[in-house]
């Protein structure tokens, strides 16, 4: 009949079955509640989009899904993230999620799986969840369906072979003062640490209580890239993120420990993103979220899981958190300066909204012309190792410098 398109082939194949099932099984099951504030021209695109999708139209269904995502990503960056309306978000994650399953009806090989689940992870990052978190278990099958022999290679070049290791520079070391040490206690009880740290809002290093996490022996550089090495992430770009020329920019985590770690790039990158573990599941399973915890007024859920991944002398600037915060040590060591809020005039705040609660004052090459009151600030300082857990109370300021290539895990509660 005029004006009818002709269902394309069914596109058979494992990878394509597997993706099918996870879609509903019409229409109508697909669309959601977007909300006054999208456009009804992108509203009735998502639905066209749709319609290809389910009448066997593949090819023309990316075409209108690639639109929908034009559309959406200006709404995204349009003024600041927290006025983006969640509807949008919801119009961009459908259609990554169209997208990514399109590019896979067969024959799809290794790179257009890749591109799909590169496509997965910005629907992760940028837009908001749908369908029951779909897009998770849509890239959880594209990961499977992507056999380490046949992954894109992980560095730049495909014809290069990988014979560089991580950068292992000596990094220096401050000396500890034997009275201003964090101190550290093996496995306290619940009660101890309430009464004599949590209440008193007092740092300390608590060992053995992360030495079952199956990270602690199954983490390495090989191993993050083998799990996650394929998928996108946002890379904080430049030491500090005070300094003028710091960026973020999104890449995959093989380009980051290729160009960042193993490379030769001046800038340091760092992988610092509360995210990767809903992104990543296999990593979240390696970790426990500490009993401790359990003494603060939340749930599980409300505990933001924070994941610090890069080279020797990324810097964290002296800074403080609304909320108390356990860093778990994985891999390599950290040096860690902390100053109690009392001290937090000497401390020399940004005086702007958006640094009030960093420090002006580069701790260890401090101007002590400009702030004097710095030199007199008592301090607490520890090294950081693999297996330790470092209690920092909520407010408490901290400055943090790699000394090695390292991975920690941090949680937020409250």
């Amino acid at each position: 009949m005029a004006g009818e398109s002709t269902p394309e082939a069914p596109a058979e194949g494992p990878l394509w079955r597997a993706l099918r099932a996870l879609m509903p099984d019409s229409q109508e099951g697909l669309m959601l509640d977007l909300g006054a504030s999208v456009t009804g021209s992108v509203v009735q695109l998502l639905r066209r989009a749709a319609e290809l999708f389910y009448g066997g139209q593949g090819s023309m269904c990316l075409q209108a899904a690639e639109a929908i995502l034009d559309y959406s990503w200006e709404q995204l960056n349009t003024g600041p993230w927290r006025d983006v309306d969640k509807g949008w978000r919801r119009v961009y994650a459908l259609g990554c999620l169209l997208k990514a399953v399109c590019l896979c009806r067969a024959p799809a090989g290794p790179l257009a799986v890749a591109e799909a689940l590169r496509v997965c992870d910005m629907g992760l990052l940028m837009g908001a969840a749908i369908l029951g978190d779909i897009l998770l278990r849509v890239a959880a099958v594209l990961q499977a369906h992507l056999p380490a022999g046949k992954r894109p290679p992980p560095g730049p070049s495909p014809q290069q072979p990988r014979t560089k290791k991580a950068r292992s520079a000596p990094v220096p070391l401050p000396d500890l003062e034997p009275g201003s040490i964090v101190p550290r206690v093996r496995c306290p009880s619940l009660q101890y640490f309430g009464e004599h740290f949590l209440l008193p809002g007092r740092p300390v290093i608590l060992e053995g209580v992360t030495d079952h996490w199956p990270c602690m022996r199954k983490w390495s550089l090989e191993y993050i890239q083998a799990t996650a090495g394929c998928r996108t992430v946002p890379v904080e770009v430049g030491s500090r993120y005070t300094d003028e020329d710091w960026a973020q920019r999104l890449m995959t985590v093989n380009e980051f420990i290729s160009t960042h770690i193993e490379g030769e790039s001046r800038d340091i990158g760092y992988l610092a993103q509360h995210q990767l573990f809903d992104q990543i599941p296999e990593l979240r399973q390696d970790i426990d979220i500490p009993d401790y915890c359990c003494l603060g007024s939340g749930e599980d859920e409300e505990i933001t899981i924070n994941a610090w991944f890069g080279p020797p002398g990324t810097v964290s600037p002296l800074h403080q958190d609304p909320q108390q915060n356990f860093l778990a040590q994985v891999m390599g060591r950290k040096y860690i300066r902390l100053y109690s809020p009392r001290e937090s005039e000497a401390l020399y705040p940004h005086e702007t909204h958006l640094l009030h609660n960093t420090s002006q004052v580069d701790v260890e090459n401090p101007d002590l012309e400009r702030f004097p009151r710095f030199a007199a600030a008592p301090f607490l300082s520890c090294v950081l190792g693999p297996g330790d857990l470092l209690f920092i109370p909520v407010s408490y300021w901290h400055y943090v410098r790699a000394l090695d290539l390292s991975f920690s895990v941090s949680f937020w509660w409250s």
